[in-house]
């Protein structure tokens, strides 16, 4: 028993002063040193941007296509043989010009047909009148014989009806004449349907064949398309527009263009209509473009882009949008407190987007604003800008 009290009092004895050593090296002085230099306040390296006052627009793209300002269906208004074309796809074409013609042979035997009865019908009315003046001289005589005594009555009855039967045999060839020149002047037209014009109406007076459906030789209905025609200076850009900007556009509005055929040019253009009604499928509505095209270097069916200003701010708060962040789901900025080495939190309403221009509005937001490097960034945290930064504090972004 005395020596199990014994070992009992050297455990004790033992595990103090293990304790004792234990505190004693954590307070010595070199750990204390060591302490100090874990809690020395590091400098977050940053990137900085001066906060603008100016203006911004809001521009919204939009993709879209181009089509032909306007076009005409060549078409044949009788039936036959292409017999020519004289044009083919990208030739110039005039209004009212000729392009090509159907076989006339039979077009011509029916006018040469509308001739000749026309001709008997002519002669019929001929024999009608030299009838109806037969008619009219024996009545004539007939009344003078009875006024004498000499023809009775029933005699001049008859040569009364005689006489009005001509008179109705000569109105009734009058009336076959008439239709017999409706019948060769609408022969005659048919004829000239057989020359195939380009007869369009409004716009300009040359256009372009776009199309060509038929070749030389083969058999065409009434109506059946020849040639497309169109017109290609001005174009028509057509793009589709959402809800929330539908209010903001109206005729009249400017338009800079671009196209994958051309990446590095722009062409200008204007609203010239916008559709009074959004398409159920999509909820977008149709809006047109008017764009110059001189030197018809733009053509139907590109893909193009549109970019419209649908509103503009001045003298407004601008930061770069790199700038914003979030902290407790509130959108705000850092911005470098007066000493130029350590920064602030401001929260900010976003308003207008320009690319990577963004305009906000706050409290006091003016100064150097923090770009790069905020995530890690908290409340009165101390900075490092580079020095090639820290020269143009206060400077305005020019852009």
């Amino acid at each position: 028993m005395k020596i199990t009290a014994t070992k009992s009092l050297l455990l004790i004895a033992l595990a103090a002063g293990l304790m004792t050593w234990f505190w004693a090296g954590n307070n010595s002085p070199r750990d204390n040193k060591s302490g100090n230099n874990s809690n020395k306040v590091r400098n977050i390296p940053v990137e900085v941007r001066p906060v603008e006052v100016g203006s911004i627009d809001l521009r919204r793209t939009f993709s879209g296509a181009l089509e032909p300002r306007a076009e005409f269906i060549v078409a044949p208004k009788v039936a036959g043989r292409v017999e020519q074309l004289s044009v083919n796809i990208s030739d110039a074409v005039k209004r009212d010009q000729i392009v090509g013609a159907l076989d006339n042979d039979e077009y011509v035997q029916l006018v040469d047909q509308a001739r000749a009865t026309l001709a008997v019908a002519k002669a019929n009315l001929a024999e009608a009148r030299s009838a109806e003046g037969i008619a009219n001289r024996e009545l004539k005589r007939i009344k003078t014989l009875q006024q004498r005594g000499v023809a009775s009555e029933s005699q001049l009855d008859v040569a009364t009806a005689n006489q009005l039967t001509n008179k109705v045999k000569v109105e009734v060839a009058k009336a076959e004449v008439s239709y017999a020149e409706s019948a060769l002047e609408t022969a005659l037209t048919r004829l000239g349907y057989t020359q195939i014009t380009a007869g369009w109406s409004g716009g300009n007076g040359q256009r372009i064949v776009a199309e060509r459906y038929v070749d030389e030789g083969e058999m065409v209905a009434v109506n059946t398309p020849l040639l497309r025609i169109v017109e290609l200076d001005p174009m028509t850009g057509v793009v589709f527009v959402a809800e929330r900007d539908y209010g903001l556009l109206q005729p009249g509005q400017k338009a800079v263009l671009t196209t994958d055929a051309f990446p590095n040019e722009e062409f200008l253009g204007q609203i010239e209509r916008i559709a009074p009604i959004f398409k159920q499928a999509t909820r977008q509505a149709r809006v047109e473009l008017t764009i110059d095209n001189p030197q018809q270097r733009l053509k139907p069916g590109m893909f193009i882009r549109a970019t419209v200003v649908l509103d503009q701010k001045t003298n407004v708060t601008i930061v770069p949008e790199q700038s914003l962040a979030t902290r407790d789901n509130q959108t705000g900025i850092f911005l470098v407190n007066a000493d130029g080495s350590s920064v602030q939190w401001h929260q900010v309403i976003v308003g207008i987007r320009d690319g990577d221009r963004v305009e906000v509005s706050g409290e006091n937001i003016t100064g150097q604003v923090v770009t790069l490097g905020q995530h890690m960034l908290d409340d009165n945290a101390t900075i490092s800008i580079p020095s090639d930064q820290s020269l143009k504090t206060g400077q305005k972004d020019s852009r």
